[in-house]
């Protein structure tokens, strides 16, 4: 525990921080990448009742899968989405789209360790498009910023919600995410800061 503490630290300090940094200032851009499975399911929220309740639930195991790039600086979503999987083809797709986007300047891609964004293809691609990856330590999703968003959009979309097929619920996900810029922008400021706990953090609460 206290090692990994000491690996969150040292890379928010070194490697995570400058980088927002710059592109706080404009001279750079770094963005946030992760992938959401979202399973057209029942997502229940807390129920109380002195009576039985039958809630209505979905069935079935679709998914409507979004791969997503997000802006740190200027809270913007990029992403690609299927309903059969995210491999090393979507990701690639993602640099892609990324790299079409024409910025000037470094580009920094935060990202996990996931086999499909850590291999010779999507490392090559990332080096031919002048994307710089930057992996995340290992088990530290609360450095990943985009892990908040898809927390929300879970919220926003699908739990406690009942969609009677599985295009109404894809379209209940599209909807939140398109909101991103407008409905949710104001409610997105204050959860996508760039403000991070870490290990250290939770333990200092727990003492």
């Amino acid at each position: 525990m206290t090692e990994h503490v000491a690996t969150q630290r040292q890379f928010l300090d070194t490697e995570l921080r400058p980088a927002l940094d710059a592109a706080a200032a404009g001279t750079a851009h770094v963005l946030f990448v992760d992938a959401a499975h979202f399973v057209y399911g029942t997502y229940l929220c807390c129920l109380w009742s002195v009576l039985r309740v039958f809630v209505r639930a979905a069935s079935g195991r679709q998914r409507f899968n979004v791969l997503g790039a997000w802006d740190a600086v200027t809270r913007r979503l990029l992403s690609v989405t299927n309903t059969t999987v995210v491999n090393t083809d979507t990701m690639c797709q993602l640099l892609r789209a990324i790299a079409a986007e024409g910025w000037v300047g470094p580009v920094t891609v935060v990202l996990d360790n996931a086999r499909y964004q850590r291999n010779k293809v999507v490392q090559g691609l990332a080096a031919e498009l002048s994307i710089r990856l930057l992996f995340l330590p290992s088990y530290s999703p609360n450095l990943n910023l985009i892990e908040r968003l898809w927390g929300f959009a879970k919220r926003r979309s699908v739990y406690g919600k009942y969609h009677p097929d599985f295009a109404s619920f894809r379209a209940a996900i599209e909807d939140t995410l398109a909101g991103i810029p407008s409905t949710h922008a104001e409610a997105l400021e204050s959860l996508m800061t760039l403000e991070f706990q870490t290990f250290e953090d939770v333990s200092l609460l727990a003492a």
